[in-house]
């Protein structure tokens, strides 16, 4: 991870003072950087060699447009996004706070009234983001942050650029876009999505805010998504 923050470190210089690792996941890293023009702290996400390989450059930054153009209260905004040095990134508000994954982990389950307002904040942004055309397809704790108070949801960019075509190719290097435990079965087939497969993440979720963990877990979550799939 050395070498790699290094390699981001140089290829944003002009723009960006990149400072550290402040998550990381299947498809990407996440950075704390400092935006140069505004000084202002930002977070920026930067692909996978692997996944940005397989979705490729064009793709990537023609379908994030589309979602750079959602405005909405409870979504993460996109400041920025590129392609540099052989790197695809984007650029979003450093959110002071923590996730409802973090919460969740700190806290098991919340009460009924802090469930159902983040749970309404959150289908409130995917209803916005569906009417748009969007469709999220990774909905979970991990892509909620909470911040005043407020539930914010996150990478709606990425989402919509894994669209079907970009799916199959990261399939093959070992990559498949959503979560197991809150995947929709149709996604888990790899089949076309619309905003339902959103709703039924999002139903997961507050599951997991009512009982303290999601409805199904490890090969548990496997064996029900192949159940109901047949």
């Amino acid at each position: 991870m050395g070498a790699f923050l290094e390699d981001v470190r140089t290829a944003l210089q002009d723009d960006y003072a990149v400072e550290r690792e402040i998550g990381s996941g299947a498809m990407a890293t996440v950075f704390l950087a400092r935006d140069l023009k505004h000084d202002r702290p930002v977070a920026i996400k930067v692909l996978k060699p692997a996944v940005a390989a397989a979705i490729g450059a064009e793709r990537f930054l023609r379908e994030i447009d589309i979602a750079a153009h959602l405005n909405h209260p409870h979504i993460l905004p996109l400041y920025d996004s590129g392609e540099t040095n052989g790197l695809l990134f984007y650029v979003m508000p450093y959110v002071e706070g923590e996730s409802l994954r973090a919460r969740l982990q700190r806290e098991g389950e919340l009460p009924v009234r802090d469930s159902v307002r983040i749970a309404t904040q959150v289908a409130s942004a995917l209803d916005y983001a569906h009417a748009a055309g969007v469709v999220h397809r990774d909905i979970k704790p991990g892509n909620i942050l909470l911040s005043s108070g407020e539930a914010v949801v996150a990478d709606f960019g990425i989402a919509h650029a894994l669209d079907m075509a970009a799916e199959r190719r990261l399939t093959q290097v070992g990559t498949t876009p959503g979560t197991i435990g809150y995947m929709s079965p149709e996604q888990a087939l790899g089949g076309a999505v619309d905003g339902r497969t959103d709703v039924y993440s999002l139903g997961c979720v507050l599951y997991e805010m009512l009982t303290g963990g999601p409805p199904y877990v490890g090969a548990n979550a496997e064996i029900v998504l192949a159940l109901q799939t047949k």
